[in-house]
């Protein structure tokens, strides 16, 4: 096993002095120290190689190799491995060779701030990554600690909070959390117009107004939650498909025939870090997805023109794959065979020459055939009665371990 050589170390307001003895020493003792300028000037004392942030930043990895067999020390905000570069470094390089050393990190300092329980808390981050993310977890009475992107980001969340019926809702944000220059701001959303550091952390308290959205985050989001031409998967059908495709953190989902997208998206909203690729030919449709994706929280969404037999071969493999579109015996073998183990297949049906290649797959692959029915309650002159929507048949596999 070979020896720790790279030390990655969380670093705060208080710079130095804020390190545990142990943990100074090994930053002092660095031969070369990376990090960002805030975390350059932090540790400014230390005589070492100074690396700043490579750009692209993926090319941090192969700089860290070069340096095997030197005092290497990257210096982090706070703790390493909560949204911080330290998880990134240990999926690369053998976490035998890496000594982690946590600071306090922001949620925490945050939470203190605040009087909040972390345990009551949802933890988010929009550093370098999409603030619309945070969409999906705008709920009433809930508590959220994000981390920015920068000094307009406290801005866009109030707009995001106000969209959705959340004006009221209150906002804190954090700056300089440990240092001598240590600031909050404070204000609710609707009136928002406060000019904030660049380098912040805000404290969300979500306040229903009378017209607020309140969407759940399990599939079955109402069908007028979405753009569209009309032609999707209904709720109560795509919340059974989203049941038999099971979203899971970090698993990626095939959606072929996405259309407006509302699979893809409902599947990334239930489940963190879940991403999908939808494949559409027609670009009105995947104007509509694109459209969907930023208003419902899931802008990483991946849409590609064309059809499933164009991509099926250039894609990376996927826990699951639904059919929505396109529907062949051929897709449907190629995309089983592309499932890694204990994927899921789902397809969906409504005409009678569709429903007979499924009948087809489950012969072939195996699986589940069944058919959903679903009634709505409409007038009927000055009575009401049962107006029936199309039967969908669906078909479901499990691919073995």
């Amino acid at each position: 096993m070979t020896a720790p050589w790279l030390h990655i170390v969380g670093i705060g307001e208080e710079g130095l002095d804020g390190l545990l003895p142990a943990t100074r020493a090994v930053v002092e003792a660095a031969e070369v120290i990376i990090g960002g300028d805030r975390h350059h000037k932090l540790s400014s004392p230390v005589t070492a190689e100074r690396v700043a942030w490579p750009s692209p930043f993926d090319a941090l990895i192969d700089q860290l190799r070069g340096y095997r067999g030197r005092r290497v020390v990257v210096l982090a905000t706070g703790d390493p491995l909560w949204y911080s570069v330290g998880a990134r470094i240990g999926r690369a390089i053998d976490p035998t060779e890496i000594t982690y050393h946590p600071q306090l990190s922001a949620f925490q300092h945050a939470a203190a701030r605040m009087g909040w329980s972390m345990a009551d808390v949802t933890q988010l981050t929009v550093h370098g990554r999409p603030p619309e993310q945070v969409i999906p977890h705008i709920q009433p009475e809930q508590r959220l600690l994000i981390l920015t992107t920068g000094a307009e980001t406290p801005a866009m969340i109030a707009q995001f909070l106000c969209e959705r019926g959340y004006g009221p809702s209150r906002m804190t944000v954090l700056a300089a959390m440990g240092g001598a220059n240590e600031a909050r701001f404070h204000g609710v959303a609707e009136t928002w117009n406060q000019e904030v550091p660049a380098f912040n952390t805000m404290a969300v308290e979500c306040i229903a107004g009378p017209d607020a959205q309140i969407f759940a985050t399990v599939p079955g989001l109402p069908d007028d939650a979405f753009q569209g031409d009309g032609t999707m998967t209904k709720q109560e059908v795509r919340a059974i498909t989203l049941a038999k495709l099971m979203p899971m953190r970090e698993a990626l989902l095939w959606d072929l025939g996405c259309g407006c997208g509302s699979v893809s998206i409902e599947w990334m909203r239930a489940a963190p870090e879940a991403m999908a690729i939808g494949i559409e030919p027609r670009e009105d449709r995947r104007g509509y997805a694109a459209a969907n994706a930023l208003a419902l929280g899931t802008p990483r969404l991946q849409l590609r023109a064309g059809t499933a037999e164009e991509h099926l071969v250039d894609l990376p493999s996927p826990d699951a794959v639904f059919v929505g579109g396109g529907l062949s015996m051929a897709v449907l073998e190629r995309a089983f065979a592309a499932l890694k183990p204990h994927g899921r297949l789902v397809a969906n049906a409504v005409t009678l020459e569709s429903e007979a290649i499924l009948l087809q797959a489950a012969k072939v692959l195996g699986g589940d055939l069944m058919r959903l029915q679903v009634a709505r309650a409409e007038p009927v002159g000055q009575m009401t009665g049962w107006r029936a929507a199309m039967p969908v048949t669906q078909f479901s596999v499990r691919k073995g371990g």
